[in-house]
């Protein structure tokens, strides 16, 4: 038998996600990976950084292939714009 898998509403997946990075990774990352793509499972925290979202989960699922996945854009309020600048031209 397989495990049962949760389901998150987007709204839920992500304020975790978001939560996770606020409170474990952002520190960590943001001043040497500025513009580079998170993955993180919300369940376990655990988290990839790449270039792209798409290599990011993929290497994410490798070692978790059960993960629900919420990607953060290092230095962003997006993983993805139309317009708009980054948060470090407002600083």
């Amino acid at each position: 038998m397989s495990a049962k898998k949760t389901y998150y509403s987007a709204e839920e997946t992500a304020r975790r996600g978001d939560e996770i990075y606020e409170r474990t990774i952002r520190d960590q990352v943001e001043a040497n990976h500025y513009g580079k793509v998170i993955a993180i499972d919300i369940e376990t925290g655990a988290y990839v950084i790449d270039d792209t979202a798409l290599i990011a989960s993929q290497r994410l699922r490798a070692q978790y292939p059960h993960a629900i996945v919420w990607f953060v854009r290092v230095g962003h309020r997006a993983l993805h714009r139309i317009g708009g600048r980054s948060i470090m031209e407002y600083r």
